[in-house]
């Protein structure tokens, strides 16, 4: 019985911890001509953990998913803020 109460120990530890993919949308004020939105889904992709960044400029928008085990919405912020796009997370104050 200890011998399977140690496996089953073992196993348990062995499983990654499951992450959850979350979309967000942050606001993008910057963005003053229709090539904007290349140079911020860009940065946004770059981020590790991200699956999917759309970019709407007429919205001044990116609506980006992403894997909440590997990166947040701090790094998404800052990734933009890099590229010269500083942007908020829709609701927050900016």
């Amino acid at each position: 019985m200890k011998k399977l109460m140690a496996a089953l120990a073992i196993a348990g530890l062995a499983l990654p911890a499951l992450a959850a993919t979350r979309t967000v949308t942050l606001v993008v004020p910057g963005m003053d001509c229709p090539v904007c939105p290349i140079t911020v889904k860009k940065a946004l992709t770059q981020v590790p953990g991200v699956s999917a960044a759309v970019v709407n400029f007429d919205k001044r928008q990116a609506v980006v998913t992403f894997d909440d085990a590997q990166t947040d919405v701090g790094a998404l912020t800052a990734s933009t803020k890099n590229a010269g796009y500083p942007s908020t997370l829709v609701g927050s104050p900016p």
